[in-house]
Order: C-alpha cells, then sequence, then structure tokens
C-alpha cells in the first residue's frame, strides 16, 4: 500500500512574534529536522507564502534552509497555494490568480529551483470548479479535497486517478478523512494500532492520502511528531509525495468533484451550503464581513495593482476572520475584530473610495464588533457551539471503532514521558506542561480501558 500524507503550515499575516517562534520550535523545527534524517521519507506539503516570510524576519530561516534540503533530496513536494489563505472560492476570478500569483513569487525566492508548479491546495481545502479552473490554467496539475466532494453517485477506488471533467489532464486527490482524524486527534500513539486500522488494505495495490495541518506534530499535539517518523519509517507502508501516484496507478476515471472543505459535513454537503463556516446565509456576522469584504475589494482594485492600498487587501482576505465567526464552535472576538479593522483600513486609505464608502466600511467594522458582543453576552455563542458539530461527531465515531490496549496506552504514556523530561531538561517548560497535559488525557483513557 501507498500512502502519501499532505501537510498544511500556516500562520497569519497579523501573527504575533511570540507564536510564530513558538510554533517553529514546538512543531516546524522538530518536524522538517527529523524529516531530514528519514532517507525514505515521502510527503507533499503547502507552506504559504506568508509563513516563509515570519519565519525569515522572526529566527526561522534554518526550518526554511530544512525545507529546501528536503525538496533537493527529493523527500518533499511543496504546492502551490494562495499567498495570504484567502477562502477562493468566495472571491473574484482576479482576486484569485493574484494571491496565487503572490505565494508562487515567494516560494521561486526561497525555494528557487528546487520548487516545481505541480500541485495545487486551495487554503481551508476548499473547493469549487472555478478554483480548479484557474489551477489548471495557470499551470497547476493536480488539487486535493476532501473525500467527501467526491460525486456521490459514483463509487470512489483507491487504486484509480481521478481527472475533473473539462479540465485536461488535471486531477484530484480525495483526502480520507477517517485515518486523517485518527492521526491527528492524537488518539492514536503506535504504529500498530494504524496498521490495524488498515487491516487487509496494506496487502492491495492501493493509495491512501491523509491531510492534516503541520502543526498539530509537535504543537497541538506535544510528541506526535514521532508517530509521523515511525509511520514514514514503517516497511508495510510505502510513502510516496501525491504527484508520484499520477505515474504510479495508471486507471483513470473522469469526475465532477462537489464544493467542499475539510471542515465540510454530510449536513453541509445535503442543505447544499458547503461554505457555511466562511459565510452562512443564517449567520447576520457573515454577511456584515463579506459586505465588507466586497467594498474593500472594490475600493482597492481602482487603483493601480502596486499600490499600498492594494497590498493591504492582499493580506486582509485571509480566511481566519470569517472561520472564527462562525460559532461552529470556532469563535474570537480578537480576530474577527482584526479582520474587519484590516478591511475597513482598505477602504479608508484608499483614494478611489467615495465618502461613502468610507462612511459604510466604518458602519460595517462597527456591525460586526457590536453583534459579536451581542451574541457573546447574550449566550449564544454557547448555544450555537453546543448545537452538534457532524465533523466532531464523526470523529469520535472512529475512535470509538479503534480498540487500543492498555499495553498500547503504556506505550504512548512511556514516550510522552521521556519527551516530556527531555522538555524540562531543556528549558522547554511550555512544552513539557502541554505534553503533561497530553499524558494525564491518555491515562484517563486508559482508565476506561479493561484489556
Amino acid at each position: 500500500m501507498r500512502w502519501t500524507n499532505f501537510l498544511h503550515i500556516y500562520q497569519p499575516p497579523t501573527q504575533k512574534e511570540i507564536w510564530v517562534r513558538r510554533i517553529a520550535e514546538e512543531s516546524y523545527r522538530k518536524v522538517f529536522s527529523g524529516l531530514l534524517k528519514i532517507p525514505r521519507a515521502r510527503l507533499s506539503l503547502n507552506i504559504s507564502g506568508v509563513l516563509c516570510e515570519l519565519l525569515e524576519r522572526f529566527g526561522g530561516q534554518d526550518v526554511l534552509d530544512s525545507i529546501n534540503k528536503l525538496l533537493k533530496n527529493g523527500n518533499i513536494e511543496i504546492t502551490g497555494s494562495a499567498k495570504y489563505h484567502a477562502f477562493l472560492p468566495l472571491l473574484p476570478e482576479n482576486e484569485i490568480k493574484r494571491q496565487i500569483i503572490l505565494n508562487e513569487e515567494v516560494l521561486n525566492k526561497y525555494f528557487g529551483k528546487h520548487w516545481k508548479k505541480r500541485g495545487f491546495f486551495s487554503p481551508e481545502m476548499a473547493y469549487s470548479h472555478k478554483i480548479a479552473k484557474v489551477a489548471h490554467e495557470l499551470g497547476y496539475k493536480w488539487i486535493i479535497i476532501d473525500e467527501l466532494g467526491f460525486p456521490p453517485d459514483q463509487k470512489i477506488s483507491r487504486d484509480k486517478i481521478y481527472k475533473i471533467k473539462g479540465l485536461d489532464d488535471f486531477y484530484v486527490f480525495f483526502r480520507e478523512r477517517n485515518l486523517s482524524f485518527i492521526i491527528l486527534s492524537a488518539q492514536v500513539g503506535t504504529v500498530p494500532v494504524i496498521l490495524k486500522y488498515l487491516g487487509s488494505r496494506l496487502e492491495k495495490d492501493e493509495y491512501v492520502v491523509t491531510a492534516m495541518d503541520g502543526e498539530t506534530f509537535g504543537h497541538h499535539r506535544p510528541g506526535l511528531e514521532t508517530l509521523l517518523f515511525d509511520l514514514l519509517e514503517e516497511r508495510k507502508i510505502e510513502p510516496m509525495m501525491i504527484s508520484d501516484l499520477v505515474e504510479k496507478f495508471s486507471g483513470r476515471e473522469v469526475v465532477e468533484p462537489l464544493d467542499s472543505t475539510w471542515a465540510v459535513t454530510k449536513k453541509d454537503i445535503a442543505s447544499r451550503l458547503p461554505f457555511s463556516r466562511w459565510k452562512s446565509p443564517d449567520n447576520i456576522i457573515h454577511h456584515h464581513q463579506w459586505q465588507l469584504t466586497d467594498l474593500a475589494v472594490e475600493a482597492a482594485n481602482r487603483l493601480p495593482q502596486s499600490s499600498r492600498t492594494r497590498r493591504l487587501l492582499d493580506e486582509a482576505l485571509h480566511s481566519d476572520q470569517y472561520w472564527w465567526a462562525s460559532a461552529k464552535p470556532w469563535w474570537s472576538l480578537e480576530m474577527m475584530e482584526r479582520g474587519a479593522f484590516e478591511l475597513k483600513s482598505v477602504v479608508l486609505e484608499s483614494s478611489a473610495a467615495t465618502d461613502i464608502e468610507k462612511q459604510k466600511a466604518e458602519e460595517l467594522y462597527k456591525d460586526i464588533i457590536y453583534t459579536g458582543f451581542q451574541w457573546q453576552r447574550s449566550g449564544l455563542v454557547d448555544e450555537m457551539s453546543r448545537q452538534e458539530d457532524e465533523e466532531i461527531i464523526e470523529m469520535m465515531e472512529e475512535k470509538e471503532k479503534l480498540f487500543i490496549t492498555r499495553a498500547e496506552y503504556g506505550k504512548m504514556i512511556k514516550t510522552l514521558t521521556e519527551q516530556m523530561r527531555l522538555a524540562a531538561e531543556s528549558q522547554e517548560y511550555h512544552r513539557a506542561a502541554m505534553i503533561k497535559d497530553r499524558i494525564r488525557e491518555l491515562e484517563e483513557e486508559m482508565k476506561k480501558t479493561k484489556i
């Protein structure tokens, strides 16, 4: 069996220096230096252009150097994307192209001849045919999306390569969400449990595609980077990059993928609301945010493409602000305010914006903040967050399918205990505390296991 793992790493353009340095230390540095020690390692990576710049600015040049070495050695490939992590399906085509081209400029700057234009990752794994069409026109060969984007009237085969209807030789790869959830949930800490889950698939001539945030390894889940390394060294699995699959598997089939994201749920698909966490018809804050976004886009595009206002818009289009206004269950007034302020600033600084447009931008900014506070004070956010979240339910259901013995839990705890000791000796007290919390969680899980 061939395994292709896709990692996405990103930080917003407004991320604070302390967090860039911390995440680099807890995750990026450990992951990429660790991969350099595994000659057979193969994976596909998306590193956003803005993160490259943040790493250079805040002491992460060694991380970029490690990525360059991995590229040169053929261990990884880097996909194209949107530089500032914009939510592409809801933007005009000219904005989509601009974000992608800006990202290409950064990748060429930092990785030069080692970077080749092959795969494409749309931020939030957000797919629409418009995105595939633009990526194809710009010279990309494939795109990765979630398996819930696979047409429901067809059966997915993991020994075939799928082509998108209407786009010559442009391929689409579907992430297996259950296995991805299992890995990123950090409920699995040993390779044997993964192998048990895969079962007879290990003997078949097929492939599995997993995809997740790279920060999961070491930052969100201290110690989980060892699972990544162990999987890459497991001889029952052949690690590959996504681009390698095109050559390895000859079977082809044409599909018309559904609009989707990697946070989409079956309920979203059935309701034809695949982007509801970024633009829900029932969310008045989203409505205000996108009104302000459209206003900023119009104001900036009346000016030369090299203007300061135009560059402000590029950064202001990051997807985080809409996600954190969804209350499904994610919520952050700080992220909403920051995003609204950036978009408002684009309009106010645009010499081509009218006084009426500037006044409207101010009003929308206030509406976003006021409504957010009102939702929070009234308890509406808590109520919305308590509603069933299908994605979380799916993750829990998959966890229940796994049978993890007390011995396997013990191995996880032993590994993490050693990592906690090393972190403490290195005076990485924050990391040691995070690992300790993870050990406590595993000990609670182990108590529920009888065998």
